[in-house]
């Protein structure tokens, strides 16, 4: 059995490798679409401020209409005025006048605003626009180099796949399918030491009779609380340490 879990311990590395391999390529991928969505951000606001700049020329175009209307009315009001000989008359095209000048005010007033509205609203599509340049060429550079970072970890993934089927072909087909199985549900070490009778994977104690049956390791031991397979380490170190005494003890007889 200790023979069995030393491949599966061998694997299990390769499959935490592999997780933290995942780990960091979703948090580029996350990083990557964050700059496409500041991206997307900058241009919908460059768009729509641009489309309210529109709008705003319209009106402003409309205004100025209404404005000359009022400039040629009052300039036909003046012009008939001048050629008025009575009083009534007069003063009735004098009060026309009156009321037609307020409104040319007015709308002088209302035009100026929309002036200075438009002008603000311009230097912001600039600014926005510089910013949305600045951040296409910032983030040109940072998503070529989290692409070439996503090609190197998908290297490294490949070959980790390599050493890890070649390590399966070798394993225990049982013990495999029950590390897998536990591997699937807790994404994380499922075969951990048992240290000072308690159990690396959810840290809680065990009783004296289950530090006995991992010292054994005649079977496979479960952890009663998290599930995990619990291997006594020094039985792995003697383990480790007897294949190459083993081998020196055959070259020191022949």
């Amino acid at each position: 059995m200790l023979e069995a879990l030393n491949v599966i311990l061998k694997i299990q590395e390769c499959d935490m490798k592999m997780i933290q391999l995942l780990e960091v390529r979703r948090q580029r991928e996350k990083e990557r679409e964050s700059i496409k969505a500041n991206e997307a951000s900058l241009t919908n606001r460059v768009n729509e401020k641009e489309s309210d700049i529109f709008e705003m020329k319209k009106v402003i175009r409309q205004m100025e209409g209404e404005h000359a209307d009022v400039l040629a009315k009052i300039k036909k009001l003046e012009a008939h005025q001048s050629s008025i000989k009575k009083v009534d008359e007069y003063n009735a095209i004098t009060h026309e006048l009156s009321t037609a000048d307020r409104e040319r005010l007015t709308k002088e007033q209302r035009l100026s605003d929309f002036y200075d509205r438009l002008t603000v609203e311009e230097d912001n599509l600039k600014v926005l626009k510089e910013n949305l340049d600045s951040a296409i060429a910032g983030s040109k550079v940072h998503e070529n180099e989290i692409e070439e970072n996503i090609r190197l970890i998908n290297s490294e993934g490949r070959a980790i796949k390599t050493e890890r089927d070649e390590l399966v072909s070798h394993a225990n087909v049982e013990v495999f399918k029950i590390y897998e199985r536990l591997l699937r549900n807790k994404r994380d070490r499922v075969v951990v030491p048992l240290e000072n009778r308690c159990c690396s994977g959810c840290h809680i104690m065990l009783t004296a009779q289950h530090e006995n049956l991992v010292r054994r390791g005649e079977r496979l031991v479960f952890c009663e609380h998290c599930s995990r397979i619990h291997y006594w380490q020094e039985n792995k170190v003697l383990e480790d340490a007897l294949v190459p005494t083993k081998q020196r003890r055959r070259k020191a007889k022949v």
